[in-house]
């Protein structure tokens, strides 16, 4: 199993940035996929989780509105939508399998991460 991220770069306050996280011998629809990020020196934490059940998306309530989880299943890939960012939002941004809301334990599989740096 294997998940590949791509998308991440520098962008400006109140830009934009697209990630994307493919699935190699796995498919992503049938489970709960979540983005993460992690800055140098604090814990990992949760962005949203996307029930492969409803649909629905939970997202840590300070960036709902901002981030949007959506699927393509034909690409088997998982895609972060960022908009309005803010130079808080640097971060590496991880995409696992198996999310559960805020916890990050429950994680079976991982990205390698792709960084994200919001210059003010």
């Amino acid at each position: 199993v294997q998940l590949v991220e791509s998308g991440g770069g520098l962008v400006q306050s109140g830009g934009s940035l697209n990630l994307s996280c493919q699935g190699f011998g796995i498919i992503l629809e049938n489970h709960h996929m979540g983005w993460f990020r992690q800055v140098p020196g604090k814990e990992r934490e949760a962005v949203g989780c996307r029930s492969s059940i409803t649909g629905t998306t939970y997202f840590d309530e300070s960036l709902e509105g901002r981030f949007t989880i959506f699927m393509d299943n034909a690409k088997n890939t998982m895609y972060l939508q960022m908009n309005s960012l803010k130079p808080e939002d640097t971060a590496v941004y991880y995409c696992g399998t198996d999310c559960s809301g805020v916890i990050v334990d429950s994680v079976g599989y991982w990205g390698q991460g792709t960084l994200v740096t919001v210059s003010s």
